[in-house]
C-alpha cells in the first residue's frame, strides 16, 4: 500500500512539502517527497515479478522530519565526513559546523536531507528537483544551484541524476542515503544478503572513521567483497567492530570514460537481486548500524542492521586529501553524476 499523499501535506519551512509516485511498465513504483528529496517507497520485482516495498521509512511527514532524518536522502553540499570540519580551497581554510564527534557530517547540520526542494519537472516516470544552497550557508562557499532526478526505467532501474553550477569555487559531493533491505522494509536484519563489490581498494579510516589518506589493497582482508559474501559472515568481524557493523568506503573498478555508469554492486535476498551502476568514484557501504527502534511503515519495527545502504559518492573527506578524487566545482563547470539501482 503506498504512503498517501494527504499524510505529506501543509507547509514546512513556508514551502509545501509534496508527494510523488512514478510508475514503470512493469509495475515497479517509487514515491518521492520533496522534503529532503528522498524517496518515501521503492516497490520492486523479485525474481517471480512480486512486488515488496524494499526501503525502510516512514508514512508520514512528521515521522520523516523527527525521526531518521537520514534516510533515503539526497545528501549534500557534500556527502560523508571532514575531518575536523575543516578544508583548504585555494589557499583559504573554510570551517563547517561540527555535527559528528570531531568532524562535519553530511552536509552539517541541516544538510539538503532537511531542505524542501522545488519541483520543476515531472512525467509518468520521472521527477526533476531543485535546490538552491546560499553562499556560506553550512559554511561553505559558493551559491550552488542543484538539481536532482529521479526516473524508473523500462529495465526496473531507478536512476537518479546529479547535476550542480556555482558561482564560486566550492566543493560539492552528493549521494542518495536510501537504507535497502531486499526482503522487504521490516523484514528483519540484513545479515543474510549477499554482497558483491567490484573494488579491488579501500580507504583505511582513523579513530574518527575519518580516512587516513592511503589506498589500500582489500584482498586478505574482511573488505575483499569481490566475490559474493554473506553480510552475516563478515559483518561481526573485529575489523568492522568500531562502527557496530559495516560502515567503510570502498574505492570502485573504473574502466570506462567519466560519466558513464559501472557496476559496483550487486546484492541479493529471497529471491531478489539489485545491481548498483554508478559513475562515482567511491561507495560506502554501511548497515545501519545506529539506526533506533523505530516504527517503520508498516508497523514493524526497524532496528540495528535492518538495512544496508549502498552510497554511491566521493571518497570521505576528499578535500582534505590530494591523492582523492578532487571534489572542487568551479564556476563554468557543471557537476554531473548519476547512479541506479537496477533490479534484476
Amino acid at each position: 500500500m503506498n504512503v498517501q499523499e494527504e499524510s505529506f501535506s501543509g507547509l514546512y519551512d513556508k514551502q509545501r512539502v509534496r508527494l510523488v509516485t512514478l510508475r514503470n511498465p512493469n509495475g515497479m513504483r517509487v514515491q518521492i517527497t520533496n522534503y529532503g528529496a528522498k524517496i518515501v517507497s521503492l516497490y520492486a520485482p523479485d525474481k517471480d515479478g512480486r512486488m515488496a516495498d524494499v526501503v525502510l521509512g516512514f508514512n508520514t511527514f512528521d515521522e520523516w522530519h523527527t525521526k531518521e532524518t537520514y534516510f533515503n536522502a539526497v545528501i549534500g553540499r557534500v556527502a560523508n565526513r571532514i575531518k575536523d570540519g575543516r578544508f583548504t580551497l585555494d589557499g583559504k581554510q573554510y570551517q563547517l559546523p561540527v555535527n559528528n564527534g570531531t568532524n562535519s557530517l553530511h552536509g552539517g547540520v541541516v544538510g539538503f536531507n532537511e531542505r524542501v526542494w522545488e519541483i520543476v519537472g515531472q512525467t509518468a516516470f520521472s521527477v526533476s528537483l531543485h535546490l538552491t544552497a546560499a553562499d556560506g550557508e553550512e559554511g561553505y562557499p559558493g551559491k550552488l544551484d542543484v538539481y536532482v532526478t529521479y526516473r524508473l526505467t523500462k529495465n526496473n532501474g531507478l536512476q537518479i541524476i546529479y547535476e550542480a553550477k556555482t558561482d564560486k569555487p566550492t566543493i560539492v559531493g552528493f549521494t542518495n542515503h536510501a537504507y535497502f533491505n531486499l526482503k522487504g522494509e521490516g523484514n528483519g536484519d540484513v545479515r543474510d544478503h549477499l554482497l558483491q563489490l567490484f573494488a579491488d581498494n579501500y580507504t583505511p579510516f582513523d579513530d574518527t572513521a575519518c580516512p587516513t589518506g592511503e589506498i589500500l589493497p582489500v584482498e586478505n582482508t574482511p573488505m575483499d567483497f569481490r566475490e559474493p559474501v554473506l553480510i552475516g559472515d563478515r559483518i561481526d568481524d573485529p575489523f568492522f567492530a568500531p562502527g557496530r557493523g559495516i560502515d567503510n568506503n570502498w574505492v570502485l573498478r573504473k574502466e570506462e570514460e567519466k560519466n558513464k555508469p559501472e557496476l559496483a554492486a550487486v546484492v541479493c535476498a529471497e529471491g531478489r537481486t539489485m545491481q548498483v551502476w554508478t559513475t562515482m568514484p567511491g561507495l560506502q557501504v554501511y548497515t545501519g548500524n545506529w539506526v533506533e527502534k523505530n516504527i517503520g511503515k508498516a508497523g514493524k519495527e526497524y532496528d540495528v542492521q535492518t538495512a544496508v545502504c549502498l552510497e554511491a559518492q566521493n571518497f570521505p573527506d576528499a578535500p582534505n586529501h590530494a591523492n582523492f578524487p578532487s571534489p572542487v566545482l568551479r564556476p563554468g563547470e557543471v557537476y554531473f553524476e548519476q547512479t541506479e539501482y537496477r533490479f534484476v
